[in-house]
């Protein structure tokens, strides 16, 4: 800290609070744990037992759009309003290819070897949409009910992630257009206010009650919560944070953490009270002013339990766990555990999170932070050459021909005589 001048009054201690978001490599640890936190939330819906816990993902995009619109901006600032977007969608490809392509590659060896026919045929449909980021607008294409049919996709999860990646590939060029010149961060508040109102709008008049699908997997119809998320890491919401005393921030935080897990509990998947009339995106705004505070007062109530060291663990390796877990799922279905219940939860959060481990060890850690052949040429090099090897796999693996041998087509021709 900083020695104040001399001809401040020693009572008084120089401001320290940054009304930005959280620079890259400073990690704030209640944002792990409200990670972890989602990421468990998908789980435990997917098992069966929490309603509400598919909000998880949009706690995910909320927390997407603040982290990285934080770190845009801090880039932006620095380099005199640009954005380097080659190097920031480097840094993105190094982060989620990976573990991506070893989980595309792996469920797809698992169903060749013992895995459903009809889980194998979809999963070999829909592998490319995913490899390319556009899995959530094949889905609406085919018209795969998200809320109905998830359990015959394997890769029917990764929706999410293509919306995510969607908005790393257009959001840093509109940034980096609006955020030229003074009052930058007043004109990208602006433009994520308006662009989430407007996100919101075509969600209330594209929804459908009898399939929600296309408004809940449209990038379009879900980019509010990116939005808001990336409102709150702006210089003019941080300030309106930054003016609240420690403990309001606090007592904010709290209520706002009631009232999210008060949703989540009394959610039930599409039938929750008014979802896509609003109710999502007031979730999304919670979570985004919550953000804003966690980042703002960090070691208050809230912030100290959801830095505890289980939550914090599970938001590291958060990213590879919703990868892997429905695959685990479909995979480990009742029939194969011979059991149901907590007791096949418990197995099934057992395998999803060991294998979330070693991917987050040997693929994303290392790729990330330790190996210099996955920088500059070499690293492109290197991920073409993976995207090839992933394509090959998937070209060699036949297509299985479901139902044959399974009729008898005599019995479909009405006999003579």
């Amino acid at each position: 800290m900083p020695t104040p001048p001399p001809s401040a009054p020693a009572h008084r201690r120089p401001r320290t609070t940054s009304t930005t978001a959280p620079a890259e490599g400073r990690r704030v640890a209640p944002l792990d744990g409200l990670r972890g936190l989602a990421v468990l939330g998908v789980l435990f819906f997917h098992a069966g037992h929490l309603g509400g816990g598919f909000l998880g993902v949009d706690l995910f995009f909320v927390l997407s759009g603040f982290l990285i619109t934080g770190l845009l901006l801090k880039e932006v600032r620095a380099r005199g309003g640009r954005v380097d977007l080659v190097a920031f969608w480097g840094r993105r490809a190094r982060r989620l290819l990976p573990a991506l392509a070893v989980t595309l590659a792996g469920t797809l060896l698992l169903l060749w070897s013992f895995g459903p026919p009809s889980l194998l045929r979809y999963a070999l449909d829909d592998a490319p949409w995913v490899a390319v980021n556009l899995a959530n607008w094949h889905f609406i294409a085919d018209q795969v009910g998200y809320w109905n049919s998830a359990d015959t996709r394997v890769f029917g999860h990764l929706w999410s992630l293509s919306v995510e990646e969607q908005f790393y590939l257009l959001w840093p060029v509109l940034l980096g257009l609006v955020a030229r010149g003074p009052k930058a961060d007043r004109r990208v508040a602006g433009v994520a206010a308006v662009g989430a109102a407007l996100s919101l709008a075509l969600m209330l008049a594209l929804t459908v009650p009898a399939d929600t699908t296309r408004v809940y997997e449209g990038t379009d119809t879900r980019a509010f919560s990116l939005l808001l998320g990336a409102l709150m890491a702006t210089a003019p919401a941080t300030r309106l944070v930054a003016r609240m005393s420690p403990r309001a921030t606090g007592w904010t935080s709290t209520l706002l953490t009631c009232a999210i897990g008060a949703y989540w509990v009394v959610a039930d998947g599409q039938n929750a009270p008014s979802l896509f009339q609003g109710g999502l995106f007031l979730h999304a705004l919670a979570a985004a002013v919550l953000i804003a505070c966690l980042a703002r007062t960090p070691h208050g109530a809230v912030g100290r339990i959801l830095s505890l060291p289980p939550l914090r663990w599970f938001g590291l390796i958060s990213y590879s766990l919703y990868l892997w877990h429905w695959p685990v799922y479909l995979l480990l279905g009742e029939e194969r555990l011979g059991m149901s219940g907590w007791g096949r939860t418990a197995v099934l959060l057992a395998v999803s999170t060991a294998a979330a481990w070693l991917s987050k060890v040997l693929v994303e850690d290392p790729v990330r932070f330790r190996a210099p052949w996955a920088r500059g040429r070499t690293g492109a090099v290197a991920l073409l050459c993976g995207l090839a090897a992933l394509a090959a796999l998937w070209t060699c693996i036949p297509e299985p021909r479901l139902g044959v041998g399974t009729v008898d087509p005599g019995l479909l021709v009405p006999g003579e005589g």
